[in-house]
């Protein structure tokens, strides 16, 4: 009995063997009633633990364990031979379609290239202007300078003269007993040396009216003197503005008085004086060009001639003139030499060379009892007007003392100078003036 009460001792515990897979027996011929003894049997129950029922479930689902080889545009793991071909399909379809894109598509454009119009490049404006008094191309301000008017004497004694070669226009008459004086008017260039300043006319001073010039003098004549206050020139007489002249000990009194140009522009400009005036017709020229051909007149009345020669009153005064073809100038020479400018010891050679007849009578007498000049050149008369080798017979006009020296042709159409120095030469008759 006490045994009965005796707790039974415990089990040993045996580690449980993994259940031994049931080998499949061969198949052999069952009849029917066999297989369905088979059927009955339930099959045994294999336990698995969660890891493996959780590879067994990938594998049902046919997935790709995490971690492992490329997926394969995200299908399924391993694929299967109908999806690769599948796959390899849709690749072969999206490569004929490039291609077929590519072969097909239209030209691109060819690359519009931007035409630029070629910008129009404007002139350059011009810096310089032709010269009021020459023609000359200059520059503005110079344009704008006062011109000035200076008597220069032509007796032997003065000769050679300074500064006649720097004139922009030279006024050539007799001043009284045969001998010849200049008023030489300057704007373009302002020599430092101009003399031998001498006495004033009243012609003189008519022809410098027409350019609204500084008038420089030593002195007059009477009737000079008188018109120079009843027209109001702007004077400048060396007796009242002595600073502005000075006495050379080269020469002796009254040959000896000289002047600078600029000098007398400025005590001019100090005085008020202004000029305000329209040049000569001339001939145009354009900026850092060669001037212009002539223009013809109507009649077309130039004739050949280069070698010029005016009676002024003897041998020792009658200028003559030899065109220069390489120059287009007119060498000047009196008494049968060259006429030289002292400043520059060359000869002097107006670009052109005009003759005016101008009816001359004697004036009142100097202190000497020698009887001024007394021309006339308020009116109209002849002129013959010599350029280029040529010579035209036209005319010229002065309307009144303030008005400026015109010249027409025989139609009485303007009658243009070339441009640069200009002589002109008071001639009292038509056979005063011979030239070939």
């Amino acid at each position: 009995m006490i045994d009965d009460f005796r707790p039974a001792p415990a089990p040993k515990l045996v580690p449980e063997e993994a259940p031994k897979p049931t080998p499949v027996p061969k198949p052999t011929f069952q009849t029917p009633e066999q297989v369905a003894v088979h059927q009955e049997i339930p099959s045994p129950r294999i336990e698995e633990t969660p890891e493996q029922a959780m590879v067994f479930d990938r594998l049902a689902k046919r997935e790709k364990p995490r971690g492992s080889g490329h997926h394969w545009f995200n299908l399924p793991w391993p694929p299967t031979r109908t999806e690769i071909i599948a796959v390899i399909g849709v690749l072969l379809i999206a490569v004929a379609g490039v291609t077929s894109y590519i072969m097909l598509k239209p030209d691109k454009p060819a690359k519009q290239v931007a035409v630029t119009k070629p910008v129009k490049k404007e002139a350059p404006k011009p810096t310089t202007v032709a010269s009021s008094l020459t023609g000359l191309q200059v520059a503005k301000e110079i344009n704008e300078r006062p011109v000035v008017g200076v008597m220069i004497e032509n007796s032997l004694e003065a000769r050679p003269q300074s500064g006649l070669s720097q004139a922009g226009v030279v006024f050539e008459a007799v001043a009284e007993g045969g001998i010849t004086r200049f008023l030489a008017l300057f704007q373009d260039e302002q020599p430092g040396s101009i003399g031998p300043i001498r006495s004033s006319r009243p012609y003189y001073v008519q022809w410098a009216l027409g350019f609204q010039a500084i008038y420089a003098h030593v002195g007059g004549s009477p009737d000079a003197l008188n018109l120079i206050k009843t027209t109001g020139t702007q004077d400048l007489d060396q007796y009242y503005n002595g600073g502005s002249f000075q006495r050379v000990n080269t020469k002796a009194a009254p040959h000896n008085v000289y002047a600078n140009v600029a000098t007398l522009a400025g005590a001019g400009t100090a005085k008020g004086y202004k000029s305000a005036y329209s040049g000569f017709v001339r001939v145009p020229t354009a900026p850092k060009a060669k001037a212009v051909a002539s223009p013809q007149t109507a009649t077309d009345t130039a004739k050949p001639a280069t070698g010029i020669d005016f009676n002024m009153s003897g041998y020792a005064f009658n200028p003559r003139y030899d065109y220069d073809s390489a120059s287009k100038t007119y060498k000047r020479s009196l008494a049968g030499a060259a006429h030289l400018d002292a400043n520059t010891n060359q000869q002097l050679a107006p670009r052109v060379v005009v003759a005016i007849v101008v009816p001359m009578t004697p004036g009142s007498l100097d202190a000497q009892g020698v009887a001024y000049s007394n021309y006339n050149p308020i009116g109209t008369g002849t002129a013959y007007v010599f350029q280029n080798g040529t010579v035209t017979v036209g005319n010229w006009t002065k309307a009144s003392n303030d008005a400026q020296l015109v010249f027409t042709a025989a139609d009485g159409k303007p009658l243009p100078l070339e441009a640069g120095q200009t002589w002109i030469s008071a001639v009292t008759s038509p056979g005063n003036v011979s030239y070939k």
